[in-house]
């Protein structure tokens, strides 16, 4: 073989070799991407509808000016998006990314549903976690924003339900006994330092000193034949500033809003109407103290043995502690000044039973929550809450799919707290092939002291709790719910879901025109009237 012939062999095996290690290189990577395996599911919302959910036509102030109880449009037409990614490595490892767009309005440049459609502000990062498994352990953990559902059956989570920073640990020791231990930060670093204290005048401290709210939560979930039980209790710790500077309109400080909804203020004891001495009652609670202790515990059992009958029931206990007092004007004689406590704790029980029949699954439904006595000076009575999520109900509740394309008709987080039921319902009642219908009634009444209502601003500080509480029922109030929920199952992937609700208002004028006094100039007044609302929403789920 010539030197020119073996030269060219060289060339030759070097080439092969190049093209050996870059196929393996390419092969090396596809096996890689081979490895993590992609999963991709989400929802499309989109819905129109009318509605009223205020309940009332018109509010009148203590200085005579009256307003319209919701000036808001009766229709709406909205749409959200929902898409989760789960990045898959295998059974003990994985990450999940879950995005969501809108709400969208149609017609409102704000959220980008006006002419030419290029909102760039609707875009939210809902949950973002990892899941992994400890090695040699069945411990699981899950880390990052999720969503954190504290144990509950019959009626939903009356104290948390809702996305927040968090790290859950669940372990299970066999088929029947389990452990699940969670820490969540849902609140900090949101102080900015300046504040308006007790007496009116600005004062300043360090930006995100003591503004740190944590929740340690420890369950045990037991499983046997036909009965699941899961006690569990949390601890929680809230600094002094936690929650200053979450919501600058101080009309709506029960109220913060998120991207998940509405988290409500109702940690503080402050109540949502009470004539309060100092205009900013979020800050007229001073305190010496760092940090304020928090504490939940819950028993929800359900009991299936007996199918086809199914029973749930859920008992709770909430306790906040004390960061202070406030003073409250009684009867609108600024010289009668009460100092109130910013205690708060309190008690639920609610309970369903239904019978699973081949046309309908019959069943009723009732819950009853402490109120509060009359008597601010040792703070309030009804159960604390982070973000309530009651859906016994689908309008003053939050049931069916939780979202309204009406802004003003939307469903109404609730706690329960101060209020009673009582309702039953007809669920999946079906006559035609892939249509199903629900149809509920329910009555809501109040178990707070009518006597409390010397202390609100005016007569219509009852609507004051929304988004937290809902509204402010004494013992003489109520309001009596209907629902009626269809849907059709159009495609595999595609179901249209009509929901009709109404509610009977019968909060008692008298109660609240009575004891409601300002300044001596009289109490305001309100029109009471029902709420409302009709809408359809198509979804799109994979």
């Amino acid at each position: 073989m010539s030197q020119k012939e073996r030269k060219g062999l060289n060339r030759f095996k070097k080439m092969c070799m190049v093209t050996l290690l870059a196929a393996g290189m390419l092969a090396s990577v596809a096996g890689g991407a081979r490895a993590i395996e992609f999963k991709a599911q989400g929802e499309w919302l989109v819905g129109f509808g009318v509605g009223d959910a205020s309940l009332a036509k018109t509010n009148k102030d203590t200085d005579g000016v009256k307003t319209k109880g919701n000036d808001a449009d009766q229709f709406g037409a909205a749409q959200r998006i929902r898409l989760q990614l789960d990045a898959v490595a295998s059974e003990a490892l994985s990450g999940t990314v879950y995005f969501e767009i809108g709400d969208q309005t149609w017609g409102k440049s704000e959220e980008g549903g006006a002419l030419g459609a290029d909102g760039n502000n609707q875009i939210k990062v809902k949950n973002a976690y990892i899941d992994w498994l400890i090695p040699q352990t069945q411990a699981r953990v899950r880390m990052g924003l999720q969503a954190t559902a504290l144990p509950n059956v019959a009626g939903g989570s009356a104290i948390m339900d809702c996305d927040a920073a968090a790290m859950v640990i669940n372990y299970k020791f066999n088929e029947n006994v389990g452990l699940t231990a969670m820490w969540a930060r849902p609140v900090n670093d949101n102080f900015s330092g300046d504040y308006v204290d007790g007496n009116g005048s600005s004062s300043t401290e360090k930006a995100n000193y003591l503004d740190n709210m944590d929740l340690f939560m420890l369950s045990a979930p037991l499983s046997f034949d036909g009965v699941e039980v899961t006690p569990w209790a949390m601890y929680g710790m809230r600094g002094k500033n936690s929650l200053r500077g979450l919501d600058e309109d101080y009309d709506r400080w029960d109220n913060w809003s998120t991207s998940d909804g509405s988290l409500g203020l109702t940690l503080p004891g402050l109540t949502p109407g009470f004539n309060y001495a100092n205009l900013n009652p979020l800050n007229s609670s001073s305190t010496g103290k760092q940090y304020g202790s928090l504490f939940w515990a819950g028993l929800p059992v359900a009991i299936s043995m007996f199918d086809p009958l199914n029973i749930e029931f859920d008992i709770n206990y909430g306790y906040s502690e004390a960061m202070g007092r406030y003073d409250v004007i009684k009867r609108g004689n600024s010289a009668d000044v009460v100092r109130g406590s910013t205690e708060r704790q309190g008690w639920l029980a609610k309970a369903l039973v239904e019978y699973k029949m081949d046309w309908a699954t019959p069943g009723i439904f009732g819950w009853y929550a402490s109120g509060d006595d009359g008597n601010v000076k040792n703070g309030s009575e009804r159960m604390p809450s982070i973000a309530g999520a009651g859906n016994f109900t689908s309008f003053i509740g939050d049931g069916n799919l939780s979202w309204s394309p009406v802004a003003n008709a939307c469903d109404w987080s609730m706690s329960y707290a101060g209020t009673w039921g009582l309702g039953g319902q007809l669920k999946d009642m079906s006559f035609v092939e892939d249509l199903k219908h629900t149809f509920r009634v329910a009555y809501w009444g109040g178990t707070n002291a009518p006597s409390m209502v010397k202390y609100m601003k005016d007569a219509s500080s009852w609507q004051g709790g929304f988004g937290g509480d809902g509204p402010y029922l004494t013992t003489n109030d109520g309001l009596l719910e209907f629902n009626l929920v269809n849907t059709w199952q159009a495609y595999e992937n595609l179901s249209v879901n009509l929901e009709l609700g109404y509610v009977v208002n019968m909060i008692d004028k008298d109660t609240w025109k009575k004891d409601s006094y300002y300044n001596g100039s009289g109490n305001g007044s309100f029109d009471k009237q029902d709420a409302w609302k009709a809408q359809v929403v198509f979804q799109y789920s994979f």
